[in-house]
């Protein structure tokens, strides 16, 4: 069933403005009807699903490409051509570095906590006192 972009977006939950940004962008490929209008039928829903399942999930638009040209293929996933593999396997090893450098700045963290231990934090001298605080009693 052909279909133009406002039932396009409806179909797929997002807006007419980002079905012409992944068109831009060479992710959405379209036909056009005699008048000009863009047609699309559930196969670009599909499409449009699977880039905003990807991208809820952190991946970039240019990481989705391949996803992309694999359903474009004619595969029944995105995830059954090597290309796209490749791409979880990269975001995988770019979160398990990130994760590691967190828990390596946490642990330094509780470090640092626990030689403090229970006493309240020490006065922070860095700011000369106020007036108010003057206890020689030679105000200004």
């Amino acid at each position: 069933m052909a279909m133009r972009i406002r039932e396009l977006a409806a179909q797929a939950g997002t807006t007419t403005r980002t079905l012409r940004y992944y068109e831009a962008q060479g992710l959405l490929p379209t036909g056009r009807s005699a008048n000009g209008y863009r047609v699309y039928d559930e196969h670009h829903v599909r499409l449009v699903r699977e880039i905003r399942s990807l991208q809820a999930i952190g991946f970039s638009l240019q990481d989705v490409r391949p996803f992309v040209e694999c359903l474009l293929a004619g595969h029944e996933t995105g995830d059954d051509c090597p290309a796209s593999v490749d791409v979880y396997r990269r975001k995988l090893a770019y979160l398990e570095r990130h994760i590691a450098e967190l828990r390596d700045v946490r642990d330094r963290l509780s470090e640092r906590l626990a030689v403090l231990g229970d006493a309240p934090p020490p006065a922070c001298e860095l700011l000369p006192p106020g007036p108010e605080s003057d206890t020689r009693g030679d105000k200004q």
